[in-house]
């Protein structure tokens, strides 16, 4: 359907048109297939598809959208894993990756401001110069922007140390429904003025308004870096190294686990040559050549005490950028583990306090095992966050089945530890259900904040508190199921 049919003959695509400009408008068939899924499960097309420019042209639309009452969904890079982007009422999907300036890098204040379509190691690119940093590390760094980054609170594996993306956010500007533009925060590095609205913003995945200008907070780019190996014959081993080397005071700017599933899967896509063992755990200082030593020889003695039987340490770019090449690619890496299996976006960054990562991965293989099907594990364990990457046939409606059910029991293993149901991806429509379970008390407040924000509800509606109980009927699944 078009957008007239949708919502009337008086809805005016020349109105939409000129505010953008015929070659940053699109109601073809073939562009809304494009921007009706992200990287989740979910699908449903949008109406039309607009690319501005500027804020102003940002305003010009949410005026009009508000007016009429037609839904928004702002979207960046289309990386997200939840179905955060999915148009789930149709309308208009904000493209804004057109507005991907760096507009100041000012290194006395340890700031820079840029555009939300920026593009994360793009921006890093620049910021090398300058010998300083954006933080967060995100695995899809190489394609997300900075304004998809924030709006879901992305982190990455450098969290553990440098915090995820609303630790670097100074300052936003942001488009609200009505087309209002107004400034949250500050270009300073810290503040007590009222209430911090630009934290209200992180993670907000669309909903209360449209980020249009971040400030960004900077580091210094560290001396020397180290990367380390340890291997483990068991996997909750592993896991409880981990646990042991953040609570001895330890603070590496990296610390990792991958699973023989991820390990044979990352082998078999791309032939890394990496031990098919039961647990790997990947660990990076940053520093003076000093600190970094100090701190390896701490990180390796704990991985002996937990019963490593090698650790392997580099501090060659060439060989570090190899390791992590290595763990960048369990994403993609992971539907090559069996024929006919897929990863499915399903429950994938449950985070637990780190004391209880080891007891959340050995159940998760639990409920693997009793489900009958395939559950990896990996991602960034210092964080206490774990991938939960599920391998199912994705024409098989009993594997689909079996899978909803082994979700289900995820999330409950993840909230009896003291869990949360994101780290870092966001809840979107997939978590939605698991997520209003973990926060049943502060559902209402949510809803006044969105109304007091939103009051026609315009705004990437039916996502978070909001969006149905049930994710697999939510949209149409990207999957044709045989059986």
């Amino acid at each position: 359907m078009t957008l007239q049919e949708i919502y009337g003959e008086e809805i005016m695509f020349e109105e939409l048109k000129d505010i953008v400009g015929g070659e940053n408008f699109s109601d073809a068939l073939a562009d809304r297939y494009i921007y009706s899924s992200d990287a989740s499960i979910h699908q449903s097309l949008p109406s039309v598809i607009l690319r501005p420019g500027n804020t102003e042209e940002v305003q010009e639309i949410l005026r009009y959208a508000n007016k009429e009452k037609i839904p928004v969904t702002p979207r960046g890079a289309g990386t997200g894993e939840v179905g955060g982007a999915v148009p789930i009422d149709g309308g208009i999907v904000l493209d804004l990756k057109r507005m991907n300036k760096i507009k100041e890098i000012r290194i006395g204040d340890l700031l820079c401001k840029v555009e939300p379509g920026v593009v994360n190691d793009e921006l890093n690119k620049e910021l090398k110069e300058f010998g300083f940093f954006f933080p967060p590390t995100p695995g899809s760094g190489k394609v997300c922007t900075i304004g998809g980054m924030i709006a879901n609170n992305a982190s990455g594996m450098r969290a553990v140390k440098y915090g995820a993306t609303r630790d670097s956010v100074l300052g936003l500007k942001v488009v609200l429904p009505q087309g209002e533009l107004v400034s949250l925060g500050t270009q300073t590095i810290i503040h007590s003025s009222g209430y911090q609205l630009e934290r209200l913003m992180v993670g907000s995945e669309g909903t209360l308004g449209v980020i249009v200008e971040a400030t960004l907070r900077l580091k210094p780019l560290p001396e020397k870096r180290a990367v380390g190996r340890a291997m483990f014959y068991k996997l909750e081993e592993a896991g409880k190294a981990i646990s042991a080397i953040v609570a001895r005071g330890i603070t590496p700017s990296a610390l990792e686990l991958l699973d023989e599933i991820v390990i044979k899967s990352i082998n078999a896509a791309f032939n890394f040559g990496l031990p098919e063992i039961e647990a790997l755990v990947l660990f990076e200082c940053d520093g003076n050549k000093v600190s970094i030593d100090y701190e390896m020889d701490k990180i390796k003695k704990v991985c002996q005490e937990f019963n490593s039987f090698s650790i392997d340490i580099s501090n060659d770019p060439k060989e570090m950028e190899k390791i992590w090449e290595a763990r960048n690619a369990a994403f993609p890496a992971t539907s090559r583990y069996k024929e006919n299996l897929a990863r499915v976006t399903l429950a994938e960054d449950v985070t637990v306090p780190i004391s209880k990562l080891s007891e959340l991965i050995v159940n998760l293989h639990r409920i693997a095992s009793e489900n009958s099907i395939i559950i990896c594990t990996y991602g960034h364990a210092g964080e206490g966050l774990i991938h939960t990457s599920f391998l199912i046939n994705p024409e098989s409606s009993q594997q689909w089945e079996r899978a909803k059910k082994a979700v289900a029991e995820v999330y409950a293993l993840t909230q009896s530890l003291g869990g949360t149901t994101s780290g870092e991806h966001g809840i979107g429509i997939s978590k939605a259900p698991y997520f209003k379970k973990e926060r049943s008390e502060t559902l209402e407040i949510m809803r006044k904040i969105k109304k007091a924000f939103d009051p026609q509800n315009i705004l990437n509606p039916h996502k978070l508190m909001d969006a149905p109980d049930d994710f697999f009927t939510a949209t149409k699944l990207r999957y044709a199921i045989k059986e």
